[in-house]
């Protein structure tokens, strides 16, 4: 098992019906992503969303399809050229 990570970028925020929010970091070439599910009470109270985050590539998943492969490293690209890594968004 490797122990190395991968800087992910905030590609995509979802706000659901059920006070959920989903929330997508991807690979700056927006081929793996990790999706993660928060409640909008720890959104306020808990870690901070930032723009980017260290994660495991065990955690990390193979995005399906290229449009959304394209979509993700675009959005990388636009959060990485509006944000530091730390910066909370």
């Amino acid at each position: 098992m490797s122990d190395s990570t991968v800087r992910c970028w905030l590609v995509e925020r979802e706000f659901g019906d059920r006070d959920f929010v989903t929330i997508v970091y991807a690979t700056p070439d927006g081929s793996r992503y990790q999706q993660r599910q928060r409640s909008s009470t720890s959104l306020r109270t808990g870690p901070t969303v930032t723009a980017a985050t260290e994660i495991p590539e065990a955690d990390l998943e193979p995005v399906p399809d290229a449009e959304t492969r394209e979509r993700y490293a675009s959005e990388v690209e636009r959060t990485a050229e509006r944000y530091d890594p730390d910066d909370p968004i």
